[in-house]
């Protein structure tokens, strides 16, 4: 017997294995292609809860590719159906037209069988969903998208380093990003015991890296940066306690505590946290886990806005390009979400 949970199941007695099969079609740079590059075609939905979706809304904004790519963002919490547009003015997102993310699913794929998951990527004209692959999304904004990215849009795929990035990327995913996972839903205590220490071991191994160059790949930020962060800035409020990943709290590591303090003060980043969507959506959402529905107060999350000193390290976010403007207007996070407010 298995139960489906997040974008995977949990076979009784093992550990949890994420559904990795997603809708692989691409958004290329080829007039040619079943999905062109085109500005204003394409709306990605992406749930500000969702640390997969997290990623693709940095990269979006470091980028600048908000003017080509709208952005519609689902309420924190979801049904076995598919995420809701209940942040909208009736429920209803204002460009598709859709109550739930699904109906864009089925108009292309009337009996899709799988989870319905965020990022997802809609073709506006059709209402069709293009993909929701949410590794590659990223991938092709910075690869697909150039023509359209701002000035000063920092290289997040940086030929020079991209072999070593794309180990350090599949390192972090199967070992971090899905460890978690590994660790909340596992179907035994052997099975979690195992992905506790593993995931541990993991987070020893990038604490020794990050203690002599300030990002993952050196003195600026690459797509690596942004797949370990949205991880990190989830672990003290919902990973520790939640998913039961306690040997330590994220603040307890020197090194990657500043470097994802590092990363929450640079543009970009911290600005698309929504703190108190992220907690409603695992305490509320995992009945398994914790069947009463209680989110929890804590933890103080002020701290994100303290001193972290990774400047002595050397580089610079950017490298030779340059921070991001304000967010777009409508798409700020509420101000009582974010440490900025705890602060008063």
């Amino acid at each position: 017997m298995a139960n489906e949970t997040e974008g995977g199941y949990v076979a009784q007695g093992s550990e949890f294995t994420r559904d990795t099969n997603y809708i692989e079609d691409r958004i290329l740079d080829d007039p040619d292609a079943q999905w062109p590059v085109e500005p204003g075609r394409y709306r990605l939905i992406a749930a500000r809860a969702c640390p997969w979706a997290n990623r693709s809304i940095i990269v979006r904004r470091l980028l600048g590719l908000e003017d080509a790519i709208s952005l519609g963002l689902p309420g924190p919490t979801h049904d076995a159906r598919s995420w809701t547009f209940d942040l909208d003015p009736g429920g209803v997102d204002p460009v598709l037209g859709i109550e739930r993310l699904q109906e864009a699913f089925f108009a292309r794929f009337p009996d899709y069988p799988r989870g319905i998951t965020v990022p997802a990527i809609v073709d506006i004209p059709s209402g069709q969903v293009v993909t929701n692959d949410f590794p590659q999304i990223t991938e092709d904004f910075s690869t697909q998208w150039t023509k359209h990215h701002r000035e000063g849009a920092p290289d997040l795929w940086p030929e020079e380093t991209r072999a070593e990035m794309e180990d350090v990327m599949d390192f972090i995913y199967t070992e971090v990003n899905n460890g978690v996972y590994r660790c909340g839903f596992a179907g035994s205590q052997e099975a979690y015991e195992t992905a506790f220490d593993r995931l541990f071991s993991a987070l020893d191994v990038l604490e020794q890296r990050l203690s002599s160059q300030r990002f993952l790949m050196g003195g600026s930020i690459t797509e690596a940066d942004v797949r370990l962060f949205t991880t990190l800035v989830r672990f003290d409020p919902v990973y520790f306690g939640h998913f039961k990943c306690n040997r330590q709290a994220l603040k307890e590591f020197t090194n990657l505590w500043g470097y994802a303090r590092d990363l929450f003060q640079t543009p970009g980043f911290g600005d698309t946290v929504d703190f108190v969507q992220i907690k409603q959506h695992y305490y509320l959402v995992h009945k398994d886990v914790n069947p009463t529905g209680i989110v929890p107060k804590g933890p103080d999350l002020s701290g994100w806005l303290s001193a972290h000193g990774r400047e002595e390290l050397g580089g610079s976010p950017f490298g030779a390009g340059t921070a991001p403007g304000p967010v777009r207007p409508g798409e700020e996070v509420p101000r009582a979400h974010t440490p900025a407010a705890w602060m008063d």
